[in-house]
């Protein structure tokens, strides 16, 4: 199969749209080509396109940055001598005066299928800031590692942040592509916007579903999304972020995990069959041992549950990260009903709001857990609903 970058730099008819036109570049270290060459030394290859500036998200051009809220600076390619403005720094949304420096900006972003992950809402910005500019915005599309399932509470009026770009749940299913196609139709954006699409992506067709197993290697979209169990997982154990349990930050496997050093994994993980087990299908949930080298409980030993989806192979239907992880929360409110679960900071700069509901898009998800009388069948009867109409909403701007 070609991602939309490799079709780009194998067809001669849609570079030649790029001759003569000032060309920007958003990317990270993931935008890579069939070869592991970088997209803008790909794109610099080729005489027809002029390379004029280039944009990071967060965790930079580069993804060096380890932490949420780490912001990088603006610098000039050294190889390429172009500036490097940076969409995670001391703003969010492109200056004017960048924008003024290209005419058609590349988007060529992994993204990893989740609503918080912020890569989407940067698009939404950069389309806005398209719009007002008069710029051409092209999406070099690329897969959902998470695949075309939904899941999650849709976020509601005042809960947008950047972690929250427009109203859908939190695993979504949708390409970068695709979601530029729906936020150009929900925002009435007047943009010129174009998706390079995929060749052969199979969404729903397994053993890989979402990722072309054997086919592309997995290159770090951002520091701690280091393979596609992780992927998988993150609509559900991103929340972690906004509780004080660590999400193996700090460990070889983040966001794969979760625990605490005051916890007892295996009676979590019974508390958690016996609630739901019918949430807990596509998953095998196993008690184990870390120590975060940084980040929450650093330096202390944790007891743990890992999420393993790959054994013994990947339930592309079956596995519901998302209600994985609120049944984890579950059964620590249960097993200790006086346990500091939450934190409390303005997460993502979202002041005046917990981070669990910012991550969240509302305080559904939290009520959920502390309600001592809320079972799993009241969550999925608050989800489902909102689950079908997203799969309804989406389908116009579905690409394959």
């Amino acid at each position: 199969m070609n991602f939309g970058l490799d079709r780009l730099l194998s067809d001669d008819a849609l570079r030649a749209e790029l001759k003569g036109r000032r060309v920007a570049l958003l990317a990270h270290p993931a935008s890579v080509t069939k070869n592991l060459t970088h997209a803008i030394d790909a794109l610099a290859a080729c005489p027809e396109i002029r390379l004029s500036a280039a944009f990071g998200p967060q965790h930079g051009m580069k993804g060096d940055l380890q932490d949420n809220m780490m912001e990088s600076p603006d610098y000039r390619d050294p190889v390429h001598n172009i500036p490097v403005f940076s969409l995670y720094g001391e703003v969010r949304k492109p200056r004017d005066e960048w924008m003024e420096t290209f005419d058609v900006i590349l988007i060529d972003l992994q993204d990893l299928g989740c609503r918080i992950y912020t890569f989407i809402t940067t698009l939404l910005y950069v389309l806005e800031a398209a719009e007002k500019h008069g710029k051409t915005v092209w999406v070099l599309d690329r897969p959902n590692p998470a695949g075309r399932p939904v899941e999650g509470l849709t976020l509601l009026p005042g809960y947008e942040s950047f972690v929250g770009a427009g109203p859908m749940p939190m695993r979504h299913g949708m390409t970068m592509g695709e979601l530029g196609l729906w936020f150009v139709d929900h925002f009435k954006l007047d943009v010129d916007y174009r998706v390079i699409a995929m060749q052969g992506w199979a969404p729903v067709q397994g053993p890989g579903f979402g990722w072309p197993l054997g086919e592309r290697s997995w290159v770090n979209p951002s520091p701690n999304a280091p393979n596609l169990s992780m992927a998988r997982a993150y609509a559900g154990t991103v929340m972690l972020e906004g509780a004080t349990l660590s999400e193996g930050r700090g460990t070889t496997r983040p966001l794969e995990l979760f625990g605490a050093p005051d916890i007892d994994a295996r009676a979590v993980i019974a508390e958690m069959q016996s609630l739901a087990p019918e949430w807990l299908e596509g998953c095998i949930l196993r008690d184990m041992w870390f120590e975060p080298t940084f980040h929450k409980h650093v330096g202390k030993l944790c007891s743990g549950v890992q999420i393993h989806v790959d054994q013994p192979s990947y339930d592309h239907a079956a596995f519901k990260p998302w209600r994985v992880q609120a049944l984890g929360f579950k059964a620590i409110r249960r097993l200790y009903p006086d346990y500091d679960l939450w934190r409390d900071f303005p997460y993502e700069y979202a002041f005046g709001k917990l981070p669990i509901d910012v991550i969240n898009g509302g305080p559904g998800l939290r009520e959920w857990v502390d309600s001592e009388a809320a079972t799993p069948a009241d969550l999925d009867a608050a989800a489902r609903p909102d689950e079908a109409a997203w799969k309804e909403t989406r389908r116009p701007f579905l690409l394959y």
